[in-house]
């Protein structure tokens, strides 16, 4: 190679270097960022998710897109996000399902809900609530119990999916209702059919019960988290009202990336996650969901997603159910 050439070609080679250093020093974001979520257009994580796109947006200086991949108990989107490379271009921001529920239900999970992503901030709550049929003289979640252990064979419960399932299965048996779970495809039907009185009971999220708790044709009796709800503040907690101990069943809402995430990147879409939350106009439209805004940051979330695994795989112990 004559002296000029070789001159050329490290010229160009040190060009290259210090380019690709440049940008791998950039600051994060430089491109759009995919958020995966595994449940389909408009639905409450997927309203939220937009909603967080859009905010994180405005903060970071670049697209958030939300990529809907539903099927599976959102096994399909968890298992992209797991798979995918830790550079902060492919985020998730999911339930309770995919890292509480999905766990203690499939014996053959194609993802680990610890080992294989980087919690990165929780963002909503979901309430569930307790309800019964208004025509029934059930007034308080101890009047369920009573009123069931008096009418035995007599009583059922609605549920359309195993994450409302989990809960009223444990408080049957926990409680001796003697009960019989009816199961439905969905939420929707199970509740229309408590409404009109064709079952008893079921636990429900706060936001698709409200229209019927509204017209009186739904009674609502607790909230199946560990605190009371703010969005129904006057609801005891299941554990205060039949003394269920570590009683804390809810739906929650929270961001992750793949394992190994850069702390960097952490740290940017965790701080941009706990400002936007922080914004009024952002809690009510959250809040007019039915969803309560629970901003917490990487270490709280990392132990929260730690604990809710291990209650509900304990709860769904305790309803018998058994992994498919």
């Amino acid at each position: 190679m004559q002296r000029r050439q070789f001159n050329q070609w490290m010229t160009g080679l040190s060009a290259g270097t210090l380019s690709g250093l440049a940008t791998a020093q950039a600051p994060y974001p430089q491109s759009p960022v995919k958020i995966i979520i595994g449940f389909g257009p408009g639905s409450g994580t997927d309203i939220i998710s937009r909603l967080m796109a859009e905010e994180l947006r405005q903060t970071l200086g670049q697209p958030f897109v939300v990529d809907n991949r539903p099927g599976a108990s959102a096994q399909i989107a968890a298992t992209a996000v797991a798979k995918s490379a830790p550079d902060g271009y492919t985020l998730m921001l999911t339930s309770n399902t995919t890292h509480s529920v999905n766990p203690h239900l499939f014996k053959k999970l194609t993802y680990d809900p610890i080992a294989d992503f980087t919690p990165i901030g929780g963002v909503a709550y979901f309430p569930f609530i307790l309800a019964v049929n208004a025509s029934l003289p059930i007034r308080t979640a101890q009047e369920l119990v009573t009123y069931s252990q008096n009418n035995r064979g007599k009583m059922s419960y609605a549920y359309g999916t195993p994450t409302v399932q989990i809960p009223c299965e444990a408080i049957n048996r926990l409680k001796q209702l003697g009960a019989v779970g009816v199961p439905y495809k969905s939420s929707p039907p199970a509740l229309n059919d408590v409404v009109a009185g064709l079952v008893q009971f079921l636990v429900v999220d706060l936001a698709s019960a409200r229209p019927h708790l509204q017209s009186g044709r739904l009674r609502a009796l607790a909230v199946t988290s560990a605190k009371r709800s703010a969005l129904a503040p006057e609801l005891p907690t299941v554990e205060e009202a039949l003394g269920l101990k570590d009683f804390d069943l809810a739906a929650w809402t929270g961001m992750f990336g793949p394992a190994g995430l850069p702390k960097e990147v952490v740290s940017k879409v965790s701080t941009a996650l706990t400002r936007s939350l922080a914004k009024p106009e952002v809690r009510e439209r959250i809040t007019a969901l039915g969803a309560e805004p629970t901003p917490s940051d990487t270490p709280a979330f990392t132990e929260l997603v730690k604990r809710q695994l291990d209650i509900w795989g304990r709860n769904l112990a305790l309803a018998g159910i058994q992994p498919e």
